[in-house]
């Protein structure tokens, strides 16, 4: 994941799990940043090369943040990073107000897994939180590992979701599955075809995109349902 220049221009040395430890070297870098503990062997791999590596852990639009600033404090660029994270809480703020206005909040399911289900991380849920929506699985966002975030159809079934939005890293979103499981057929975001998806490479990716982006992809779902649902009530 990264940038689109970035993945146009730049020679591709990692996946997210894997990583090529001899074309990293070839290109002697003096920093790697890495991201948690899925990253853990390719980080010991490049640390016993000799390689200095950073290892980052952020989980939360805090977390995010304070990356940013530590990034510009490691490349000497405080001022640069702190001027991207204030674009960022103003973008941020914007959303929390424009949601304000909305006449009623939908309630969410994100999925961010489909076998096993697996909900949304804490930015993520953070995010439809902001942009005017509610998390129906809110309760589990500060549980960093995806397998702590497992819930059942069942679980989805009882949280009548009006928006199912699906995000599934490293392949397509697939509809179709979705509304094939036993029960969701009278769940609100299915019965009204309210499910939807965000391209992982805008929101689950733990660094600005997911604050620009995957916020304008969220804001523009949950407007739509709000407009809609306040069209149907009139």
């Amino acid at each position: 994941m990264g940038p689109p220049q970035a993945r146009r221009e730049k020679p591709r040395v990692s996946a997210f799990t894997s990583a090529n430890i001899d074309k990293i070297l070839a290109l002697q870098p003096d920093l790697v940043l890495a991201f948690s503990d899925l990253q853990a062997d390719i980080v010991a791999d490049l640390v016993r090369r000799g390689i200095d590596v950073h290892a980052f852990n952020q989980r939360t639009i805090t977390g995010i943040l304070d990356m940013i600033r530590m990034v510009g404090a490691m490349v000497d660029a405080n001022d640069r990073a702190e001027e991207l994270v204030g674009s960022l809480e103003t973008r941020l703020a914007e959303a929390r107000r424009r949601a304000e206005c909305l006449p009623e909040r939908p309630r969410v399911f994100f999925e961010e897994w489909d076998d096993p289900l697996i909900s949304a991380i804490g930015w993520v849920s953070e995010l439809i939180e902001i942009a005017g929506g509610t998390d129906i699985f809110a309760d589990c966002r500060d549980r960093g590992a995806a397998k702590d975030r497992i819930v059942t159809a069942e679980e989805i079934v009882e949280g009548e979701p009006n928006l199912i939005i699906g995000s599934w890293c490293g392949k397509k979103f697939r509809p179709e599955r979705v509304v094939a499981r036993p029960g969701f057929a009278e769940i609100p975001a299915v019965r009204d075809q309210d499910i939807y998806e965000i391209k992982s490479s805008l929101i689950l990716q733990p660094g600005p995109a997911a604050l620009t982006d995957g916020l304008a992809e969220l804001e523009r779902i949950i407007g739509r349902w709000a407009a809609s649902h306040a069209a149907h009530v009139e």
